[in-house]
């Protein structure tokens, strides 16, 4: 009998978007326009913070918003009311984006005249964290009522990421939720993370996420 052949078809899958993701952060950089992919957990208040986000910056610089989902407009729709220019983007099923989605997705938006681009991503911290979106920027919320467990049962995306949002702090009361027990399980993975607790919803520690991501987008624009 014929030996059976084996092919890796995950590792060539990856292979080939890690090399599409780094053409497109090429090109986004000599445009000067950062790319911010936010992921997270159903119900973690993406959308929300999103908005919170576009609401301070609106006036200082030019945003676009693409909302990733499995169907519905109801993100970009929510998106569009503040006045910036959004899309969304359905996967047909599948569970992230990756370079080439993204590249459709700004060929749609159209980039020419923007300075930042917020791609909200499906919901869950599996599939998102395996696929390189071309992102200049990697973003993700845990919210308070989904544990302080999270990066020892997700460890990859906690690792990917450059920032971790820590939404709905105002709910700590709530929930057993250790704030000191998260970031250092966080910061174990990924000693470079940047750690923001806040409330998308009540503005509560907010401004510290903006002023950082202001300054962050400023030095790509330079």
């Amino acid at each position: 009998m014929d030996k059976v052949r084996v092919i890796e078809i995950k590792k060539s899958v990856l292979e080939n978007n890690e090399r599409a993701a780094d053409l497109l952060r090429e090109r986004l950089k000599a445009r000067k326009i950062c790319l911010l992919n936010l992921m997270s957990s159903p119900g973690s208040g993406k959308t929300i913070t999103v908005i919170r986000t576009i609401e301070n910056l609106k006036n200082e610089m030019r945003i676009g918003v693409m909302e990733a989902d499995i169907d519905s407009d109801i993100d970009a729709v929510k998106v569009a009311e503040t006045g910036v220019r959004a899309v969304q983007l359905h996967t047909g099923g599948m569970c992230h984006l990756d370079a080439g989605m993204t590249q459709q997705g700004l060929n749609e938006i159209g980039i020419e005249d923007l300075d930042l681009v917020i791609l909200e991503n499906v919901g869950n911290l599996v599939c998102p964290a395996e696929f390189d979106t071309g992102a200049t920027l990697n973003v993700m919320i845990l919210s308070i009522c989904e544990g302080h467990d999270k990066p020892l049962k997700y460890p990859l995306m906690f690792s990917k990421v450059d920032v971790m949002l820590i939404n709905k702090i105002d709910c700590a009361a709530l929930f057993d939720f250790d704030l000191d027990k998260v970031q250092a399980y966080a910061r174990k993975l990924n000693p470079d993370l940047e750690i923001f607790p806040m409330s998308a919803k009540t503005g509560e520690g907010f401004d510290a996420w903006v002023d950082w991501l202001r300054r962050h987008v400023t030095d790509v624009m330079i």
